[in-house]
């Protein structure tokens, strides 16, 4: 049995100025599902992945979560809903500890999260005294993941996660995410230049280009490298 629909896009553009960056695309993402997304630099993913929870630019359409309307630029309000962003910069609190940026991340929703966080990132718990920003930068984004955890969502939006991670870092960063997937049932949603790493682990596939989306389907048929480089 398919899992219903947990974000709807219907109709949506995104324009910063003169420059449109998402054009027109109609799409919606199951419920548990991991999806990958993908594209050069430029092609709209980032903007698009923003955009689903009402940040970015000038927004027109609909984006609805959980059956609710997500509002363009009411990002605070949106992310309530049980949506988490991960955003390239990985967005910890360089001054504050490991533990105070988990706290901080979990004011709202309460602490019952630390369990499942730490269980689930060992490291966490053991670095837990330890200032953020000294964290090498693979461990700066699992803390970013361990934060997103924190709110307890229904569904995670990751921007370039494993960005200027070294290959051990990056395949962790992966491996810790397709465990939440699988774990908690939580919608995956994963911006990725890593794209061979990704499809290993994502159910489906979807490649912007200029905008619009020119490949939406299973994960697996983007395997033969002569399929992908198609694709784009």
């Amino acid at each position: 049995m398919t899992n219903p629909d947990i974000i709807t896009v219907s109709a949506l553009s995104v324009r910063y100025g003169s420059l449109q960056a998402v054009r027109d695309v109609t799409t919606s993402f199951a419920a548990t599902g991991m999806t990958g997304i993908f594209g050069h630099n430029g092609s709209g993913k980032s903007t698009f992945l923003k955009s689903l929870i009402g940040g970015g630019g000038k927004i027109e359409g609909t984006v609805t979560f959980d059956g609710r309307p997500i509002l363009p630029g009411a990002v605070h309000d949106n992310v309530r809903l049980g949506i988490s962003i991960v955003p390239q910069s990985r967005n910890v609190f360089p001054s504050l500890t490991v533990r105070e940026c988990l706290e901080a991340a979990g004011l709202k929703y309460g602490h019952g999260a630390f369990e499942q966080v730490y269980e689930l990132l060992p490291i966490l718990a053991d670095r837990g005294a330890q200032r953020a920003g000294s964290l090498s930068g693979g461990e700066q984004q699992l803390l970013a993941v361990g934060m997103a955890l924190m709110t307890q969502p229904k569904a995670m939006l990751l921007d370039e996660p494993t960005a200027g991670l070294s290959p051990v870092a990056a395949d962790k960063v992966i491996a810790t995410l397709t465990t939440i997937n699988k774990r908690f049932g939580t919608t995956i949603l994963l911006v990725e230049q890593n794209v061979l790493s990704a499809l290993k682990v994502v159910d489906r596939a979807i490649v912007f280009r200029s905008g619009t989306i020119v490949f939406d389907g299973s994960a697996s048929t983007l395997q033969d490298p002569k399929d992908l480089w198609a694709a784009f």
